[in-house]
């Protein structure tokens, strides 16, 4: 793409924050769904006669690592990736979208079928209903990783030159609005009406996603017919996807560290959500519509968070500090947890520690990202990170399961959280010492003098 189609389309204050808003908001529906059976585990273990699915605590495991399945053992995310630098964000995004519908439709049936048998899957012995859902999940999963990709190539190519940790700051906070939701409101409404009444609600909302991302497809067409150019098929060859990128991308040192420092720093956040309403009522006594409130503070707070230490990034610049601090406030707050002591004001001081955490390390570690790799072969590169990634968040909720079951007081399972962001904070280290060699600029403000 030429500089001056580059600024046309760019530098329209209205258009590229239109753009944020209308994908964010698909995103947003994405992650409320993600996370909406999380609050739901006491449920979801009790008996059937009980209106449970008799789930135990390995089972819960189990279905919480499914997201991971596809996209890691049948190596779809990386496809995904491929799909996004060749075919483009307009089908790509529509086809995540569709995915994630369709994986939601069947969680929703494996609720409400009312199966009692059991089935073997992986030397595993799982209830039906489990192995459903977790089907339905791993398709869901497909979808969900492949419109993080998509969203974010949308965010490179309309903030290059201008406030782009802001924008992706504000995506990501709009998308802890959808994970906050779902912890907030998913054990009260299925207590209210029913196991599967959140996951009737979560289906809403994923249409309400589709709908937004269409919107996104029209102002797409029309902004490249405007500019005589579409973004998938680049001026000139040498700004196209070859196949040779994907070698170029995995020899770099840069690649490796943020793929790392992800699996690393995910695998210490993501699982540990889904596990933490259950911890609060077992370690701290709290009720358990208000754990589902606690559980909220850590995706709330980066909705204020995201966007400030992303504007501080874009105009004073110090990512990789920004990102050594984030790991670091995370793992303090996990090794807090572990500790045979505390209250619900000890609970909720770690939450929202683990929140500042959770807000400063992605808002400077993705715009560090095209830094390093070309934006011709960004979707590839993000794509390869977050199949990589997905093998920790497969793992760790299993591992983490498995140690419930042998010490139901979460000591155990916190310090393998614990350690696991203690692991990252070094790695970011290490990436800090990296730049300096490299030159990346991952230390210097993104908005360019001028723009």
């Amino acid at each position: 793409m030429t500089s001056s189609i580059r600024k046309q389309l760019s530098d329209s204050p209205v258009a590229r924050w239109s753009v944020l808003f209308i994908v964010s908001t698909a995103m947003m529906m994405g992650y409320f769904v993600n996370d909406v059976m999380s609050p739901l585990e006491n449920m979801l273990e009790m008996p059937l006669s009980k209106g449970g699915l008799g789930w135990s605590p390995a089972d819960y495991g189990f279905f919480s690592g499914a997201s991971g399945f596809i996209n890691v053992f049948l190596l779809m995310l990386f496809f995904s990736g491929i799909i996004l630098d060749k075919i483009g964000i307009r089908f790509t995004g529509t086809l995540a979208c569709s995915l994630m519908i369709v994986g939601t439709l069947i969680k929703y049936y494996a609720v409400t079928a009312g199966f009692s048998s059991t089935v073997s899957l992986f030397g595993t012995t799982l209830p039906l209903s489990a192995a459903v859902a977790s089907l339905g999940f791993a398709i869901f999963g497909v979808g969900y990783e492949m419109t993080g990709i998509t969203v974010s190539k949308a965010m490179v190519k309309w903030f290059t030159g201008h406030e782009m940790a802001l924008a992706m700051g504000i995506q990501l906070a709009m998308a802890r609005l959808g994970t906050a939701a779902a912890l907030s409101i998913s054990a009260p409404i299925a207590r209210r009406i029913s196991l599967s009444a959140p996951l009737l609600l979560a289906l809403g909302f994923l249409i309400i996603g589709i709908m937004a991302f269409l919107v996104f497809c029209v102002m797409d067409i029309r902004l490249d017919r405007s500019s005589a150019v579409t973004f998938s098929s680049e001026v000139s060859d040498d700004n196209s996807f070859r196949w040779s990128d994907i070698g170029t991308t995995l020899r770099s040192p840069g690649f490796w560290l943020i793929t790392v420092f992800c699996v690393l720093f995910y695998s210490a956040l993501s699982p540990f959500l889904k596990f933490s309403s259950r911890l609060l009522i077992l370690k701290y006594g709290i009720d358990a519509d208000v754990a589902g409130f606690f559980s909220s503070i850590a995706p709330f707070g980066t909705i204020v968070f995201t966007p400030l230490f992303g504007l501080l990034y874009d105009r004073y610049g110090h990512g990789v500090t920004l990102v050594i601090c984030g790991s670091l406030m995370l793992t303090v707050a996990h090794f807090g947890f572990s500790l045979p002591f505390g209250s619900s004001t000890v609970a909720f001081a770690l939450m929202a520690l683990l929140s500042i955490g959770y807000s400063i390390a992605p808002a400077a570690l993705w715009p560090c990202v095209p830094k390093i790799i070309p934006l011709k072969c960004l979707g590839t590169a993000c794509s390869m990170i977050f199949f990589i990634q997905n093998f920790g968040r497969s793992i760790i909720p299993m591992i983490v399961g498995r140690a419930n079951e042998f010490d139901p007081s979460y000591t155990t399972s916190m310090i393998i959280f614990g350690t696991t962001a203690l692991s990252a904070t070094i790695i970011a280290v290490v990436m800090l010492y990296v730049n300096r060699r490299k030159g990346y600029g991952l230390q210097l403000p993104n908005i360019k003098s001028g723009a």
